[in-house]
């Protein structure tokens, strides 16, 4: 097996109820010991797709493998190979945390006498060893999140899937959670799969993203080289006077685009702090007075509007949207 071929996709598609499609044609590739993600809103298709690749729902059309496995001719093989952290609770509330994951450990045939270990190791990594004889139901959010990661974790996949692992988390909890993906990957050289609809979560983590929209990809590739493939930094300027620069602007070294929206410039530059001072001295030569000056680095938002035509924050602002995550938050306080 090549290190392409940890997970492989191909025309994976779903299409429900004969004409929604929800997933469309999308091809992909994971790596060995990569943290891979889906980024997109709400209704994009990133949980279809997790669904099909852990075998919970088997594809319209296509074909995906995991480890060489096909997805839906072996998938035992599959679901032996792998964790799944869902985006919704699974806990059984009415059970202790160490109960729970020495369930998981059950469901998968482990045995007591090596689960009742590895389950000790795993409430440690994730910080819940004092409150592993505690009932589920007693738990916060974040704390029933990190149980979830443990159960994921019980049966040391080689590829671990992550659909939104952070929804409905406060700050501090999302960072916790970053750092316990983070470790996965140095310390197990795990291959992750995630999904996510947060831009600074992709950012953070992610090796390469995939940026889905309507069921289908739109571009994959490294967050850095995302961002780059927008052509540089961004500086925006206004001047006193209400006359076109445009021109004059062009000819200054490094500036690759300028256009003028609402008395402002927008200047697209090969490398802004180089840039920025020229243009200042060379409109100061020409009598002009800069009133305002900014200088953005590209966002994977930007990327995601280039790519989309919309933002993320405008795709995330639909009434579906709203309530699904109003939903899991409400699970994530305990109601």
């Amino acid at each position: 097996m090549t290190e392409e071929n940890t997970i492989r996709a191909k025309d994976l598609t779903k299409v429900f109820n004969g004409s929604l499609v929800a997933v469309d044609h999308i091809n992909f590739s994971v790596k060995q010991g990569e943290i891979f993600g889906f980024l997109g809103p709400n209704g994009a298709g990133k949980t279809t797709t997790i669904n099909m690749l852990i075998t919970v729902l088997k594809p319209t059309e296509g074909k995906a493998s995991i480890l060489g496995y096909d997805i839906v001719k072996q998938q035992n093989n599959v679901r032996y190979s792998i964790g799944v952290v869902p985006q919704e609770y699974t806990a059984d509330e009415d059970l202790t945390g160490v109960e729970n994951v020495l369930l998981c450990a059950d469901l998968y045939g482990i045995p007591r006498s090596v689960s009742r270990k590895r389950s000790a190791d795993l409430l440690e990594l994730v910080e819940l060893t004092k409150f592993k004889d505690k009932k589920v139901q007693t738990y916060s959010g974040g704390m029933r999140r990190r149980l979830e990661l443990a159960c994921g974790l019980i049966n040391r996949p080689k590829v671990l899937f992550l659909d939104e692992p952070t929804l409905g988390l406060d700050v501090q909890t999302r960072a916790a959670t970053w750092n316990y993906i983070k470790t996965l990957k140095k310390e197990f050289g795990m291959t992750l799969f995630m999904t996510t609809h947060y831009l600074e979560e992709a950012d953070a983590l992610c090796d390469r993203i995939a940026i889905i929209d309507h069921g289908k990809i739109i571009v994959v590739g490294s967050p850095g080289d995302l961002k780059e493939s927008l052509g540089g930094d961004i500086i925006t300027l206004s001047i006193e006077k209400n006359t076109d620069i445009t021109e004059l602007v062009k000819k200054i070294n490094h500036v690759k685009d300028v256009r003028k929206e609402d008395g402002m410039y927008i200047i697209k530059s090969e490398n802004g702090e180089v840039t920025a001072p020229l243009i200042i001295e060379a409109l100061r030569k020409k009598g002009y007075v800069v009133t305002k000056l900014s200088l953005t680095k590209p966002t994977l938002n930007e990327v995601y509007l280039q790519y989309t035509g919309r933002s993320m924050r405008d795709a995330e602002e639909s009434r579906e949207t709203f309530f699904a995550q109003r939903a899991t938050m409400r699970r994530a306080r305990g109601h």
